[in-house]
């Protein structure tokens, strides 16, 4: 993962939709390992979350975030990527479907994938329990550094520095690894 000189606010996500052959189960599930790794490795790649399907399912979405438009067009352009896409195409029923969205928070169902959403009270809860801990645990890290530099411990730059230290970390990595914990949950 590159995360040089990210801007939130430039993050684009390409959801990848992909009803895979019954047959090519097994094939597409090797074929998906190359191809995330394969993103890993583009510069500006912020991550990426698999949405496998449910028992008996064929249905694959792929979540991948960049830091800017230009990184992510540079991966969809590539040599390397179409190599990947021409390899698959034979795998799947209906080809390869994407859309880019600019909006950087894809925590619970990407806009047009046609899964429904999970009910707002269980989305409510599941970031309750994610920030609830996030806002107790944060500032008591950051006490030593404000004590240490009281300048950085005032009430704008400390709410400033915490909200950074909580927010980061929720949006990148605990709310996608979260979601995918509990799918099932989020599903019933």
């Amino acid at each position: 993962m590159n995360t040089a000189n990210q801007d939130s606010s430039n993050v684009v996500t390409l959801v990848i939709q992909h009803k895979v052959r019954s047959d090519a189960l097994d094939t597409y599930e090797e074929w998906l390992k190359r191809a995330v790794q394969a993103a890993r490795r583009q510069p500006g790649h912020l991550g990426v979350n698999v949405i496998r399907p449910e028992q008996g399912g064929r249905h694959f979405t792929t979540v991948v975030r960049f830091c800017e438009s230009a990184r992510l067009q540079d991966w969809v352009n590539s040599s390397e990527r179409q190599r990947m896409i021409d390899e698959v195409m034979p795998l799947l029923d209906g080809g390869d479907h994407t859309e880019v969205h600019a909006d950087p928070e894809f925590w619970f169902t990407p806009v047009g994938s046609g899964a429904q959403q999970p009910p707002r009270w269980k989305q409510a809860v599941l970031t309750y329990l994610v920030i609830c801990p996030m806002t107790l645990l944060v500032p008591a890290l950051l006490a030593p550094l404000f004590a240490a530099v009281p300048a950085l411990g005032g009430p704008l730059a400390g709410n400033l520095i915490g909200n950074l230290f909580v927010i980061l970390p929720v949006v990148f990595f605990i709310m996608p690894l979260v979601t995918r914990l509990a799918a099932g949950w989020l599903r019933t």
